[in-house]
């Protein structure tokens, strides 16, 4: 997949186009993108993606303190080239490219610099000025410009079309299966290691303290197994997020943990990714730093068990 900062200068062959956020590369996200692969192999031409940086919400909504998404722009990249994509298109989001009306962005971006034959779009797409811009609007503007325009369904469960709003209640409510479900894959966080309050050690279980990229949701507090990727391996890890009431006063800040298993090694300063593969318990206050051990005990054994 070749990546484009914007799209000057692009020289892409019979371009088959979509576009939009991509939050997360769910499963509803990918029916459309394997369809736009197919359409791409069977006209000749090529697929590319446009999407947008930073994610519209940023520029548009002014409170961002309840702003969280499901994939970073490194994330959504790597999801999208596994996804088979030929080319994509990362265009600037701002205040003036938001004012820009649908029709005007269709024929001067779609039509002008990418030379879109085909566009591909999603069953609820809505761009442009207000998002002013949805099907109907693409088709009147296809007879204008002269391509042709498809639309794809979305992918339904019983609760409905899948989503990236679904899948962020389901992470915020602590239900990381049904949220694995509808991603496609199990939902992971990379972040940097930083040093913590050492109190895990003192019990047996040392912790290493992530701190995540901006904006990248974190599940529900309680307590996850998770497989730890450091260091080009991989090693299974109880994963807590929350506020540690046991050892902590109720006021301190949420924190993400993880104690990884069958590795012991200074790594402050580092990149890790945690993939959340199964939600052990709730977050929960113990009587004693020896209750919670015994439970982290447990916790230990159920995770290894997972990952036998």
């Amino acid at each position: 997949m070749i990546v484009h900062p914007g799209c000057d200068n692009l020289k892409i062959g019979s371009p088959v186009v979509t576009l939009g956020i991509f939050d997360g590369v769910h499963r509803g996200h990918r029916q459309l993108l394997n369809t736009l692969v197919k359409r791409a192999q069977a006209t000749g031409g090529e697929s590319v993606v446009i999407t947008f940086s930073p994610h519209p919400r940023l520029v548009l909504e002014k409170n961002h303190l309840n702003l969280a998404f499901l994939s970073t722009l490194d994330e959504k990249q790597d999801l999208l080239r596994k996804a088979g994509i030929d080319h994509l298109i990362i265009m600037d989001f701002n205040s003036e490219f938001s004012r820009i009306p649908a029709c005007e962005f269709v024929r001067d971006t779609l039509v002008g610099k990418i030379g879109a034959k085909y566009l591909i779009v999603g069953y609820d797409h809505h761009f442009g000025k207000s998002g002013e811009g949805d099907y109907e609007t693409i088709l009147r503007c296809s007879g204008l410009f002269d391509f042709r325009v498809e639309q794809v369904q979305g992918l339904h469960t019983v609760e409905g079309a899948i989503s990236s709003t679904t899948i962020r209640k389901a992470l915020l409510n602590g239900r990381l299966d049904d949220a694995n479900d509808l991603l496609g894959y199990n939902y992971s966080i990379t972040g940097t290691i930083i040093e913590g309050r050492k109190i895990g050690r003192s019990i047996g279980f040392p912790t290493a303290n992530i701190r995540p990229e901006l904006f990248k949701l974190i599940p529900a507090n309680g307590v996850y197994a998770t497989e730890v990727k450091i260091e080009n391996r991989c090693y299974p890890g109880m994963l807590s997020i929350g506020t540690n009431p046991t050892v902590n006063n109720s006021n301190e800040l949420r924190s993400i943990e993880v104690n990884i298993l069958n590795f012991n090694s200074d790594i402050y300063g580092s990149r890790i990714t945690v993939v959340f593969r199964k939600r052990l318990r709730d977050e929960k206050k113990f009587d004693s730093i020896d209750q919670l051990a015994a439970q982290m005990l447990v916790d230990k054994e159920e995770t290894l068990k997972l990952f036998a």
